[in-house]
């Protein structure tokens, strides 16, 4: 699948843009300050398998304590900074990037303080351009609009560029799905830089998985993006999980099992509600990309067994383990199911 082809830079360890994988990411909510909160934060992300972290540096308290909080996490660390550059020259002494607008920092020396402290440790600036709020002279001649967020980041850009500094990552976000999808499509061909995408305050996990879906999935299948980050008020591990699944229906990232199952409908011939739960829950570890179908009748069943490495069919109190598009046999409906799963598990193992 085409991607965009952008500069490779490194936050700590992690790779973005070029041909690496596109990296996930979140934020802490916890007063940074408080290092152990925020640690615990971290520490459930990384369980999960965020690949970056981002905390908030609102205060010289913050801004003291990411050494320390540093020490402790294996994440990659990224401070989140507006307008006050003296805690982003604090800041850049032990975290792995800068997020900043540079426009909001105030005069072009602060700037080049800043661009020099991060250029001496090899340390990238993430340009976080945000819909709601563009410096004035954008607002005022284009309104919050893609071609607003546009005209702010190659601003922001030049910035730092005027001050001998590319080491550079961009974010385009508006919190409604056209706007964000429009900015980074329009900015994308005139710039080389990665892109970190995402739709910023989008809500609830019912409304941002939708919104995030819709936006992310279009510019992961337009070859745009290199970093992500699906934001959900106060749901931590499932920003990662909503990512990765979108990673993975995109076709951008080949992990973990895709799950093929029935609609409801009258022909459904077993509990498969109940039987995708046990599936989802058993299954969840498998890191081997596999494709399983789980069908309720024989209507579909065959038909998706042929493009599944796995299938189970339901019947009438029986059932099918369809493998690699081969009968595997047929066993009663109160035994399949654990068939089945041994069957994943070793299929996983052999491939």
């Amino acid at each position: 699948m085409k991607r965009f082809k952008t500069k490779q830079i490194f936050v700590g360890n992690i790779a973005v843009g070029g041909d690496a994988p596109i990296s996930v990411q979140s934020m802490t909510f916890s007063k940074t300050k408080d290092i152990k909160a925020t640690k615990e934060q971290i520490d459930r992300l990384t369980f999960v398998g965020c690949d970056i972290v981002r905390v908030a540096v609102s205060d010289e308290e913050d801004a003291k304590a990411l050494k320390m909080l540093k020490s402790q996490i294996s994440l990659p660390l990224v401070a989140d900074i507006h307008f006050r550059y003296k805690l982003a020259l604090i800041a850049l002494e032990s975290v792995d990037c800068i997020r900043i607008n540079p426009g909001n920092i105030g005069s072009k020396d602060r700037i080049a303080q800043i661009a020099k402290g991060c250029n001496e440790r090899k340390i990238p600036i993430r340009i976080g351009v945000n819909a709601g709020s563009l410096e004035k002279q954008f607002e005022q001649k284009y309104g919050a609009t893609p071609e607003g967020m546009v005209e702010s980041a190659l601003y922001n850009i030049k910035l730092l560029e005027d001050c001998g500094f590319d080491n550079i990552k961009i974010s385009l976000k508006a919190s409604d799905v056209e706007r964000t999808i429009k900015a980074y499509r329009i900015l994308r061909p005139l710039v080389d830089y990665p892109f970190h995408i995402g739709v910023t305050e989008a809500g609830s996990l019912y409304h941002s998985m939708i919104k995030s879906s819709m936006a992310l999935g279009n510019l992961l299948l337009d070859g745009i993006g290199d970093t992500m980050r699906v934001s959900i008020t106060g749901e931590l591990e499932e920003e990662i999980k909503v990512a990765k699944a979108i990673l993975k229906y995109s076709g951008r990232q080949k992990e973990g099992i895709t799950i093929i199952s029935c609609p409801t409908c009258g022909r459904i011939e077993a509990d498969l509600s109940s039987a995708i739960k046990i599936v989802e829950e058993r299954l969840k570890h498998i890191k081997k990309p596999l494709q399983i179908s789980v069908m309720g009748c024989a209507v579909n069943a065959i038909g998706e067994a042929k493009h599944a490495d796995i299938a189970i069919a339901f019947g009438n109190k029986s059932g099918l383990i369809i493998k690699k598009g081969e009968i595997l046999c047929k066993l009663p409906e109160d035994k399949i199911l654990d068939v089945f799963l041994q069957e994943v598990e070793q299929l996983a193992e052999e491939s």
